[in-house]
């Protein structure tokens, strides 16, 4: 409420609301001395189940109290709380240190069931039948809008229940990546026409077993091998310190098509993965990792 571009808005947003409470002020008061002095009691004539009358009276004194009570409170609410503008009130609220609070109290509280988790490996956290009960809830609540509830993924969104991983499957690397997040970005490569993206198409498809064509293969490896190879690695398997995904498998973020694979050799890609160390407690990022990294490296659970 109180972050504004220019102060013209904080003006405008103070004047209505303190114009509203003086208006109300105004109405009340210019109307009950209007009606003290024309009004008086009398029948208007509108009569319901014989005896139910309808009577033309002034305004009660206890109804303009009550506004009168009603406009005070309105400003030292102002006074107290965000509401003119710019002006950030005497409290200093706001709904996002509110919402912080509110997780820190939680986190509290919860604390003795995370603590046992602390320095747990990744690996005994996947084991744990506990734990994964835990990291899938927290996946549930805080990933699975992107990765979906059964963490396969969308286009665009990694599959996390495969061994295909961008930047590693190890367990730290996994922590690492949930912790501070990832940026990958694929770049346009505008200096390629059309018909050389469409010969990488075809290659690449070949790299991973699908139907390509057999005479644009070679042609696309050359231009592959003049442009891609140095994310990609010239066998096409990628490299995970850049993001770069491994081209000979049969998992596609995007989806395999030629037109897919040239749109995206064209036009380029981005992806953000976003960090939650500032959502999610170390002990919270630990149990989601565990319970990630046991997705695609399945054993049986062991209750402890």
């Amino acid at each position: 409420m109180s972050d504004f571009f220019n102060n013209g808005w904080s003006i405008w947003i103070s004047a209505i609301a303190l114009g509203g409470i003086v208006f109300c002020l105004w109405l009340l008061f210019t109307q009950r001395s209007f009606l003290g002095k024309n009004v008086q009691v009398e029948e208007t004539g509108h009569v319901w189940d014989g005896d139910l009358t309808e009577l033309n009276n002034p305004v009660p004194r206890w109804w303009t109290v009550m506004y009168i009570g009603l406009c005070i409170f309105a400003l030292g609410y102002l006074v107290l709380y965000p509401g003119l503008g710019a002006y950030k009130g005497e409290l200093g609220f706001t709904s996002g240190k509110q919402v912080k609070q509110q997780q820190e109290e939680i986190n509290a509280r919860l604390e003795p069931v995370y603590a046992r988790y602390r320095e747990m490996p990744i690996e005994d956290i996947a084991r744990d039948h506990e734990a994964r009960e835990i990291g899938q809830r927290l996946f549930l609540n805080n990933c699975a809008q992107c990765h979906g509830s059964d963490a396969k993924g969308a286009p665009s969104f990694p599959n996390l229940a495969n061994k295909a991983w961008l930047w590693g499957g190890e367990p730290e690397q996994i922590l690492h990546t949930i912790t501070e997040g990832r940026t990958g970005m694929m770049p346009p490569q505008s200096q390629l026409t059309p018909a050389q993206a469409s010969d990488v198409a075809q290659y690449v498809r070949s790299l991973s077993g699908l139907a390509a064509d057999p005479l644009r293969i070679v042609p696309g490896k050359r231009v592959f091998d003049s442009t891609c190879f140095a994310c990609h690695g010239a066998d096409g398997k990628g490299n995970v310190l850049l993001g770069a995904p491994d081209l000979t498998d049969d998992y596609w973020l995007y989806g395999s098509s030629e037109a897919t694979i040239v749109q995206t050799v064209l036009q380029g890609r981005s992806n953000q993965m976003p960090a939650q160390k500032g959502t999610l407690t170390p002990e919270q990022i630990r149990l989601l990792a565990g319970w990630v990294w046991g997705l695609s490296n399945a054993e049986p659970a062991q209750a402890k």
